[in-house]
């Protein structure tokens, strides 16, 4: 395995340049922790153009090229889902650090046989859940953990846009990964097991869900409810957080006002909560102020990329682990249950591919 010397800036390569691999190569080569050393695609004209863009790096065909670069530390793999598995294996196998884009990989199995490969092998497995290391989101995180808004009874979450509708993995693949990510981080104690509601719809006739809705537990009686969407001509990316004593608002397309507290809500009378009487319980409203906190304008890829390298030379778990990507992969495969326990499109209109898995490992 890779011997990481803090002191020294670490060698990373990374492993596919389509629509998120060009984000990941731009932070990688602006940071002072990395040296981005590889592109690699099964593309060579899309590497090469995100090559030139950052330094001109070298560009290379094959995963087994990558593995055979001399005193590489980490891959991050911005690949499809369903190559994630494959790809990932290799590289631990190689001693190395992966970081993987989201989700994790296509099925919980496989995420689960890639986390436990990287702690047998000592290594680093890192998910790529990008608004985690956000300025709101980090903010969010530490007014609920505070108390400030009491305890958490309720999230609703809305991600719709038009478009992009992908070619292998229905809506709730697709967006629904960054909310539940977020709420795996902010809510304490995480994601937990529990029953998991979902209503898909295919108005297309696409063969995978376009338009979606889905509903987790949260513990002690509450539930976040999550609604993702393709056909909007909206851009939309909300979150209500309703507490026990204020609610915040998230909405990351207001840039001036990302984050608004509310001192609103209602009350039951504090000695009818229990027993018959809490049907004739008194009910009040809270119409308090409104806030806004401050929040830094940060790069959260500059931040994500730092706390890759930071885990690697610390030897600890980063913020969002393999097990964090397992608690959302496996609310993303009961929805796929769920939908097709009632019958409704599955995420995928046809068995994955696994001729581009193959391309991958040459």
């Amino acid at each position: 395995m890779t011997t990481t010397i803090p002191s020294r800036r670490l060698r990373v390569a990374l492993v596919g340049a389509g629509y998120w691999g060009p984000n990941l190569a731009r932070n990688f080569a602006a940071s002072s922790d990395w040296d981005l050393v590889a592109i690699c695609d099964l593309d060579p004209v899309r590497a090469q153009n995100v090559a030139r863009a950052n330094g001109s790096v070298p560009v290379l065909r094959s995963l087994s090229d990558v593995l055979d670069l001399p005193g590489l530390d980490a891959i991050a793999i911005a690949t499809p889902a369903r190559t994630h598995h494959a790809i990932a294996m290799a590289a631990i196998a190689a001693g190395l650090h992966v970081l993987v884009e989201k989700p994790l990989a296509d099925s919980s199995v496989l995420g689960i046989d890639m986390v436990d490969a990287a702690e047998r092998a000592g290594v680093v497995l890192m998910a790529d859940h990008t608004y985690c290391y956000t300025p709101a989101v980090l903010k969010m995180k530490e007014l609920i953990a505070s108390g400030s808004l009491g305890d958490v009874l309720f999230v609703d979450a809305v991600r719709i846009n038009l478009g992009l509708i992908q070619p292998d993995v229905d809506v709730f693949w697709d967006l629904a990964p960054h909310d539940l990510s977020i709420l795996d981080f902010i809510i304490p104690g995480g994601l937990r097991e529990g029953a998991v509601a979902a209503q898909g719809s295919d108005p297309l006739g696409s063969g995978r869900s376009c338009v979606g809705y889905l509903t987790v537990p949260l513990g002690e009686g509450a539930i976040a409810n999550v609604h993702v969407n393709w056909l909007s001509p909206t851009k939309i990316r909300r979150m209500v957080i309703g507490g026990s004593q204020r609610t915040l608002v998230w909405d990351d397309v207001n840039p001036q006002q990302r984050l608004s507290v509310f001192d609103r809500g209602v009350d039951l009378n504090s000695s009818l909560r229990t027993g018959a009487s809490r049907r004739d319980a008194a009910i009040s409203y809270r119409l308090g102020d409104t806030w806004s906190p401050a929040l830094p304008e940060r790069e959260p890829l500059a931040d994500m990329v730092a706390e890759f390298a930071n885990s690697i030379s610390e030897r600890r778990a980063p913020r969002t682990d393999g097990r964090a990507a397992l608690r959302v992969l496996n609310v993303l495969e009961q929805v796929s249950d769920r939908l097709l326990d009632a019958s409704q499109v599955s995420r995928t209109s046809a068995p994955a591919l696994r001729l581009e898995e193959a391309s991958w490992l040459r």
